[in-house]
């Protein structure tokens, strides 16, 4: 009970603190974020801002469109959003995951993973993409526009960026080890300094707190700088 009571002070207290967008997109139920993750998000894209971070910001794991809308809402104008998703149903884990998460995908792939407060799963919608689309328009946004871009497909196939991109701000949002890993991967090669990758799951699924640990281990300019609801990871300035 104690801890419950916890939980819910915790949630009013970060709730109060976002902006009006974000609320919005919260009362909306357009995202599975916590109040709590969203300020993080909030917060460190507008560090990013204040430090002049050079590059775009991407997501990977759009659903709904929640946290992709908030994040091109306060991104910079001269900065552009791509977002990154299957737009369909999630792709099983791999050995690599955890039982929770195959327990997760379990009930997803039988038909009985019930939405947020109490709406359809995202993942069965017929057309997901447009559905998203449609969302963006209702926050003033054109999801097709000059400066955001939705892609459609497999990871694998779609995450590729050209010689010249940088990236300021990541947001990782795909649940499972593998998708994590190589969404970390294609991030860092185009990650300035002082950019940062927020990851959704870190907290949730063994499996993306592995990638991001081996990541860590592997990149010594990484750090984590905050690891609280969601994993916050900045790029040292050299």
């Amino acid at each position: 009970m104690l801890d419950e009571l916890k939980t819910r002070l915790a949630e009013t207290y970060h709730r109060h603190q976002l902006t009006d967008a974000a609320q919005a997109v919260h009362e909306a139920r357009l995202t599975y974020l916590s109040p709590a993750k969203l300020h993080n998000l909030e917060r460190y894209l507008e560090q990013v801002e204040e430090d002049g971070v050079e590059g775009d910001c991407v997501e990977y794991g759009v659903a709904l469109g929640g946290s992709a809308i908030l994040i091109a809402k306060l991104m910079g104008p001269d900065r552009s959003f791509t977002g990154f998703d299957l737009f369909g149903t999630i792709p099983p884990p791999s050995a690599r995951d955890t039982a929770d998460s195959h327990a997760r995908y379990e009930v997803i792939a039988s038909g009985r993973s019930s939405g947020i407060g109490g709406d359809r799963y995202y993942g069965y919608e017929d057309d997901l993409h447009g559905k998203v689309v449609r969302n963006f328009r209702k926050f003033g946004l054109d999801a097709n526009g000059p400066h955001v871009g939705l892609v459609k497909g497999l990871f694998d196939d779609t995450v590729a960026f050209a010689p010249n991109k940088k990236i300021a701000f990541a947001h990782i949002d795909c649940d499972w080890h593998d998708p994590v890993a190589l969404c970390l991967a294609k991030t860092y090669e185009r990650l300035s300094p002082g950019g940062v990758i927020i990851l959704d799951d870190y907290n949730d699924y063994g499996g993306c707190r592995t990638a991001t640990t081996d990541f860590l281990r592997a990149h010594a300019d990484m750090r984590l700088a905050k690891d609280t609801h969601n994993a916050v990871l900045v790029r040292d300035v050299p």
